[in-house]
C-alpha cells in the first residue's frame, strides 16, 4: 500500500498537537504497535516545536509543512519551514545544545528523533529554513500490508 498526505499550518503552539494526531492517525493504516505510534508522535512533536521555537521564533505568520508517505511497513515524514535555518546543524544536534536556554528548553529534539526513528537527516540554511526528513520501519508482524 502505498499512500501519502500533506498538512499546512500557521507555526503556532495549539497545532503541535493536531500535528501529532493527524500524522499518528494517518499512520495507523499500517497498525503501528503503541511503541511505534508513541515514537512517531514524539518525533512529529519534536519537529514541530523546532520550527515554532527556533525557525520562526514563535511567529505566527510562520508556515510549517508535513508530508507523511507510507509503504507496506514504513514510514517517512517531512516537516519543512521556511525560518531561519540552522547555522551549524552538527551543533544544533548535540545532546543538551539549545539555542534558547531563556525558555528552559532541553535541547534534545534532535537526539529524540535520532533514538526513534531509523533515518534522520536535517538539511537547513540560515534565513532559507530548515528540512527534516525522518524514516522508521514498522515491525513486520504488526503490518497489514504483508
Amino acid at each position: 500500500m502505498k499512500n501519502e498526505m500533506k498538512l499546512e499550518f500557521s507555526a503556532v503552539s495549539e497545532n503541535e498537537a493536531f500535528a501529532r494526531v493527524s500524522v499518528g492517525a494517518f499512520a495507523a493504516q499500517l497498525d503501528p504497535n503503541m511503541d511505534e505510534l508513541t515514537e512517531l508522535k514524539t518525533v512529529v512533536s519534536e519537529a514541530v516545536t523546532n520550527s515554532i521555537i527556533h525557525g520562526y521564533n514563535e511567529n505566527p505568520a510562520g508556515t510549517i509543512t508535513i508530508l507523511v508517505k507510507i509503504d507496506t511497513d514504513t514510514v517517512e515524514l517531512t516537516v519543512k519551514d521556511r525560518g531561519e535555518g540552522i547555522e551549524d546543524i552538527g551543533k544544533a544536534k548535540e545532546p543538551l545544545y539549545t539555542t534558547k536556554p531563556e525558555l528552559e528548553r532541553s535541547g534534545m529534539g534532535f537526539t529524540i528523533m535520532e533514538n526513534f526513528m531509523d533515518e534522520v537527516e536535517v538539511i537547513s540554511k540560515p534565513g532559507t529554513g530548515t528540512t527534516v526528513y525522518l524514516k522508521k520501519r514498522l515491525a513486520k508482524s504488526r503490518s497489514l500490508c504483508n
